[in-house]
């Protein structure tokens, strides 16, 4: 039977959100509902307010979340009832040629529930963020959205592997294959920015360089395992990295901010042979120019990192468990919970530099 509840709403672009009565079908063939425990509040969601990622409105916002599983539809086996899960916004499909060559995360089919949630009061289809929606007590997604982990988590930590966390720290780990020595720096020290630099001290990175404009995201980044701080509104940051690398360059640079100029001095601050990743996220009208002589000469390797090249199966209960031995702070990340009535003002903060992570908790 259907099942009414609260969720947040962005009505059209620039609107302010609201929260509106929902309707959440029984699941389908493949689906799930789940019942949310947490959501954290990512750039993502305010891109969607905003019209950035499309026109489809009105959107049922949320995607950065954990919650148990209430009711499965016909077909599904891999997770049951009762079960605590992390929601993904890729669920493979088994079958394209991505998956079929053994690499599930670069999936080229990924899907989600095909119902649709609607609004109670005039029911209008929604079109969930990321296609999960999870600003919402309950939400439907498909199976294979949802991953289960370790119970013992903290649910406003767990959340934050669905999204910007997974990716920071698949960039240096997945896409950045950093490892046991090496020298990294990490362009732009957001939440994404700052999941790379954990990543990289879980990786055995020796020398892990942040390099941001705001002194208050230095500080940050030090506490989550940076080794280094470059204030790039003070110095130049690639003559700081060569610098602080023997005059050589980092060997990972992994560019979070997703700008021409940041990827510029990412690729020059990478040692020859090195691998630049390109984590951050840039608009469509953004054009990038480099002498292909310095890229034919400089060798190594350019990479773009979509979701941290993650594989929800494999990497959200492994980075639960190492959370869980103590080896990787997720709570580092909440700077704070808020009830579902508050994600307007998260936005506001958000774009204010004021926090690393607000997160709805229900």
């Amino acid at each position: 039977m259907a099942q009414e509840v609260r969720g947040v709403i962005a009505p059209g672009k620039d609107e302010p959100v609201r929260i509106e009565t929902i309707v959440v079908p029984d699941p389908g063939p493949g689906e799930a509902v789940v019942s949310i425990r947490a959501c954290g509040v990512c750039h993502t969601d305010l891109h969607y307010k905003q019209g950035g990622i499309s026109e489809d409105f009105p959107f049922l916002l949320g995607h950065e979340a954990s919650g148990i599983v209430e009711s499965v539809g016909e077909g599904v086996t891999d997770v049951a009832p009762g079960d605590f899960v992390i929601l993904n916004w890729r669920a493979v499909c088994g079958q394209c040629r991505a998956c079929l060559r053994g690499r599930p995360w670069y999936c080229f089919d990924t899907h989600n529930a095909k119902q649709r949630m609607t609004l109670a009061s005039t029911g209008q289809e929604l079109s969930p963020a990321l296609g999960i929606g999870a600003f919402a007590d309950k939400t439907l997604v498909a199976a294979g959205q949802c991953t289960k982990v370790d119970p013992a988590v903290a649910p406003e930590v767990a959340g934050l592997l669905g999204c910007g966390v997974m990716a920071g720290i698949g960039a240096a780990i997945n896409t950045g294959n950093v490892g046991r020595g090496d020298t990294v720096a990490v362009i732009g020290c957001g939440g994404v920015g700052d999941a790379a630099i954990a990543g990289a001290r879980l990786a055995g990175a020796a020398k892990i360089i942040a390099v941001d404009i705001d002194p208050r995201k230095l500080e940050t980044a030090k506490k989550l395992g940076a080794t280094h701080l470059v204030n790039s509104r003070e110095s130049d940051p690639v003559e700081a990295v060569r610098e602080m690398t023997g005059g050589f360059g980092a060997d990972v640079v992994i560019e979070a901010v997703g700008r021409p100029e940041t990827y510029t001095q990412a690729f020059y601050a990478r040692d020859l042979a090195g691998t630049v990743v390109l984590v951050g996220v840039p608009t469509p009208e953004m054009k990038l120019e480099l002498p292909l002589l310095d890229v034919f000469g400089r060798g190594g390797a350019l990479k773009s990192s979509w979701y941290g090249d993650c594989l929800p199966s494999r990497d959200f209960p492994m980075l639960i468990d190492l959370h869980l031995q103590g080896r990787l702070d997720l709570g580092a990340f909440v700077t704070e919970t808020i009830a579902l009535d508050g994600v307007e003002e998260a936005f506001e903060r958000m774009h204010h530099g004021d926090v690393l992570r607000s997160v709805v908790t229900f």
